[in-house]
């Protein structure tokens, strides 16, 4: 766990693995989710808050692949994957499965 951490810091800046916690303060909900958005990664994000209004207006604005809103677990149906940086493509449910297919655009098809 990091405490105070800053947005200059390398632990705010890399994509960490592992049990790994940075705090960063912030003072308004549009300052945290510019400083959650300001990576080129973007695997995911946790949202904490006991206002639901506010989890689900935050989890809309977060550039991630995966959003956990207080501690919930994804479903193994869910796509798993990140923006940017951080993977193209998803894994998992039906957006998995897309990466084995192969799609054909045919215009003009005549009629029988």
């Amino acid at each position: 766990m990091f405490a105070d951490v800053t947005p200059a810091m390398t632990i705010a800046r890399e994509e960490v693995f592992g049990p790994v916690l940075a705090m960063m303060p912030f003072d308004s909900e549009i300052e945290a989710v510019r400083i959650a958005n300001d990576t080129v990664y973007g695997l995911g994000n946790c949202v904490q808050t006991s206002d639901p209004g506010r989890a689900r207006r935050v989890a809309r604005t977060l550039r991630s692949g995966m959003v956990e809103i207080n501690g919930s677990v994804q479903s193994s149906a869910a796509p798993f994957g990140g923006y940017r940086q951080s993977g193209n493509g998803r894994e998992g449910g039906a957006w998995g499965i897309e990466e084995f297919l192969e799609v054909k655009a045919v215009s003009g098809w005549p009629a029988a």
